[in-house]
């Protein structure tokens, strides 16, 4: 069986909710996330669905060459890797403009279609878009509630499973690729994670860009790896390849689209702000960036100096994806001041509520912990909804202002 298969997926009601009013539903999100598996099975319960992949060769020559004829010929399809062919996009546009049911074409993106210009309009207001992300350790638990919804609405969710040293490295390590979690070793696991990235490089980068020299990314998306969770410096992250700020920005932008990381933007109380404050990195997967950085359980029981950065992305990941099932809207910003008071993640919804989180990856808490969440605080006034430190532990207690301290397990607890 398929791995993907294995995990109910939290954002499959939300897929066929978008399909009951909307002619065209776009599933986006890395390679070998599981969405092919997911739109199988809700195409599947549903008739009359044709299914065809651009990774095939012929239909995605019949698509580069006579986009307006492939579509005439489907009544409802699944279209896996939309962004192999773009212009699909248009043709699909004219199609839905002469039949306007919902749920007509379900498509899959492995690149951030919507970034690219030439379609970037082509579908506003036919189709909506939903991100599938590696699995969360929510879904792996098969747990179904969700942590934002729950915090905002003042309920702390409990632990789940230990979260104690041994089982947080795993999970951590492994992050949420279906394809990883089948490995039965750190080795296994890490081949595959090595064939990955190299295969995002050298085939995909072409989908999606022209590129002259693929051989500076890899080189490139390593020195990315040693930043993750640090503010984005493009002179300086081009310098230790070679390149100049502005390739550098470029090259940040494609691993974006490709979702193997995302840009972190400054949380300021005057939204204007945000757009003049440097933006951090995240990678999307822990699993990978551990890869990248060489880093083994091994290492990490002899010294966690750099499991924390690590850390920090695993737990950024499970809330993006918690981000994109939840019931409410979120953004998932950071904060930092010119006294280098930072908080790791701000969640604001849209109602410009803000939640706090600070990660730890040790079971003490010290009171200097809490110091950019008391900023925080502070700096929201009413707004401030709670402020969690997630650490290594197992008790979930209050610190006083509505600031908490709660297992990193919270996050796939009940």
């Amino acid at each position: 069986m398929n791995a993907t298969a294995l995990f109910p997926r939290h954002i499959a009601p939300h897929i066929l909710e978008a399909m009951s009013d909307t002619p065209v539903v776009l599933l986006a999100g890395p390679r070998q996330a599981g969405k092919t598996t997911l739109v199988r099975q809700v195409s599947g319960n549903n008739s009359g669905f044709r299914y065809l992949t651009l990774d095939d060769a012929l239909t995605l020559l019949s698509a580069q060459e006579d986009p307006v004829g492939m579509i005439r010929s489907l009544d409802r399809a699944v279209i896996d890797e939309i962004q192999r062919a773009p212009g699909l996009l248009l043709a699909i546009k004219q199609s839905v403009d002469e039949d306007r049911r919902p749920g007509r074409f379900l498509l899959t993106g492995s690149a951030n279609v919507m970034a690219l210009p030439t379609v970037a309009d082509s579908l506003a207001g036919r189709m909506e878009t939903l991100s599938l992300l590696p699995l969360s350790q929510s879904e792996i638990a098969g747990q179904s509630t969700n942590w934002l919804d729950r915090v905002f609405a003042d309920q702390m969710p409990q632990a789940g499973s230990s979260a104690r040293t041994h089982d947080l490295v795993g999970r951590v390590l492994r992050g949420g690729y279906p394809e990883a979690l089948t490995r039965s070793t750190d080795r296994r696991r890490t081949a595959w994670a090595r064939q990955y990235l190299a295969a995002m490089v050298e085939r995909d980068v072409r989908d999606i860009a022209n590129i002259d020299k693929l051989d500076q990314l890899p080189r490139f998306l390593r020195a990315l790896a040693q930043t993750a969770g640090q503010m984005c410096n493009y002179s300086q992250l081009g310098g230790q390849v070679g390149i100049d700020s502005k390739t550098a920005s470029k090259y940040v932008g494609i691993f974006e689209q490709m979702y193997l990381l995302k840009r972190v933007d400054v949380w300021a109380r005057n939204r204007l702000n945000r757009m003049v404050k440097m933006p951090k990195l995240q990678f999307i997967d822990s699993g990978l960036l551990a890869t990248l950085l060489d880093l083994t359980a091994v290492e990490v029981q002899k010294d966690k100096t750099r499991f924390g950065h690590v850390l920090e992305t695993f737990v950024h990941a499970e809330l993006l994806k918690h981000a994109s099932t939840a019931g409410g809207d979120y953004q998932l910003m950071y904060y930092r001041d010119a006294d280098k008071v930072e908080v790791d993640v701000v969640i604001e919804n849209a109602a410009g509520q803000v939640v706090g989180v600070e990660i730890k990856s040790s079971a003490t808490v010290k009171d200097s912990d809490l110091r950019g969440l008391r900023k925080l605080a502070g700096l929201a006034g009413a707004d401030f909804k709670m402020g969690v430190l997630l650490y290594d532990g197992d008790e979930t207690l209050p610190l006083g202002n509505n600031i908490w301290a709660a297992p990193l397990s919270t996050l796939w607890g009940s």
